[in-house]
């Protein structure tokens, strides 16, 4: 990709961040914390081990479900994902490290990460929704390309560079943007599902 098209991501990240609300901007900020709580409490101290489930369990579920299936795990068993995903969720909780069953280079891994310590500025969840703000337009259903690893890692540089820019964690700029972007989206047809 050429450094005008990079360019233009960083922009549209910016862009959106500037766009937040000072609510969405606060929830945005605190998002990585919450869930950083919800998966020490649901997984009772062992947040490690929460955050892999809650990660396990965000592939293609709004975060209202994620949450619902992470809790139901602990209560009882996993259950409403793929087998796959059940199987990981079932390694985890039997005592797996979250870093030996998760795709670590791809969203669920850096989902976990994120989760895991709020503070690590490394980690970078490009979902559906980061893709689309990145690139400035809503691809609903189409495909991303986000199985690549190389555009995982341009758009996580992306990410990064607005961070810079802005002097905030890349997590947080990717939290606020998506608050607010998939607020935008509800009622307009396209349905925020994935995290």
């Amino acid at each position: 990709m050429d450094e005008k098209t990079r360019e233009q991501y960083v922009q549209n990240i910016l862009d959106a961040f500037g766009q937040a609300t000072d609510d969405q901007a606060q929830r945005g900020r605190a998002w990585y914390r919450v869930a950083h709580d919800l998966a020490n409490l649901i997984a009772d101290g062992n947040v490690r081990e929460g955050a892999g489930v809650l990660a396990a369990l965000s592939a293609n579920k709004s975060w209202r479900e994620n949450e619902r299936l992470a809790r139901g795990a602990y209560t009882e068993g996993p259950s409403g994902h793929t087998g796959d995903t059940i199987r990981k969720v079932e390694r985890i909780m039997l005592g797996h490290d979250p870093e030996d069953v998760l795709p670590m280079s791809a969203k669920t891994g850096h989902f976990f990460r994120c989760i895991l310590d709020p503070e690590d500025p490394d980690p970078i969840v490009i979902d559906r929704h980061a893709h689309d703000i990145a690139v400035g337009a809503v691809y609903g259903n189409d495909d991303r390309g986000l199985s690549s690893k190389q555009r995982y890692a341009l758009l996580a540089h992306c990410y990064r560079e607005a961070g810079l820019r802005l002097e905030e964690i890349p997590s947080v700029v990717q939290a606020v943007t998506w608050v607010a972007h998939t607020e935008r989206l509800t009622g307009t047809g396209f349905r925020p599902k994935s995290r």
